[in-house]
C-alpha cells in the first residue's frame, strides 16, 4: 500500500463529524473515520501526507510542538496574511467505539498574545510585580 493510499483511506470515509466552538476559544472537530488508528496517525504525522490535513504553508514550524506517538500530535500554525496570528492545532487519535475505525478529534486554539483580552498593566503603576522589578 502506498503513502497516498494511507492518506486516502484516512480521510475518505468520514461520518460528517461534529464541530464545537468552546467558550475558551477552542474549535473542536470530532469525527469517526473508517480507517485504523495507525493509518490515521501516519496521515497526520508524515509530512507528505500531512499536507492533505494541514498544508505546510500554514505551519509556523513543521516539527510537532508535542507528540504522544500513536495518540496525539500538536503543531504550531501561523496565518499567512497579516496580522499573522499564531495558534495550536492538536490531532487526537483513538480507536473507534465499535472496535474498528478511528475517532479523530482536531482541536484548534488561537494562542497569539494579541488576541488576549484585558488591560495591560501600565509600567508606572504600583503593581507589586512591577515594584519588585524596580
Amino acid at each position: 500500500m502506498s503513502a497516498t493510499d494511507d492518506a486516502d483511506s484516512a480521510d475518505g470515509d468520514m461520518d460528517g463529524g461534529d464541530i464545537d466552538g468552546g467558550a475558551d476559544g477552542r474549535l473542536v472537530f470530532a469525527s469517526d473515520l473508517d480507517a485504523p488508528p495507525d493509518r490515521v496517525w501516519r496521515a497526520v504525522t508524515t509530512p507528505d501526507l500531512r499536507d492533505r490535513w494541514l498544508p505546510d504553508g500554514a505551519l509556523a514550524d513543521p516539527e510537532p510542538v508535542s507528540e504522544t506517538p500513536g495518540e496525539e500530535v500538536s503543531y504550531r500554525m501561523r496565518d499567512d496574511e497579516p496580522p499573522y496570528l499564531e495558534s495550536i492545532v492538536v490531532f487526537q487519535i483513538r480507536p473507534g467505539f465499535s472496535g474498528h475505525g478511528t475517532q479523530l478529534r482536531i482541536i484548534h486554539r488561537l494562542t497569539d498574545w494579541r488576541t488576549r483580552t484585558g488591560t495591560p498593566t501600565a509600567s508606572n503603576s504600583n503593581c507589586l510585580c512591577l515594584l519588585a522589578a524596580a
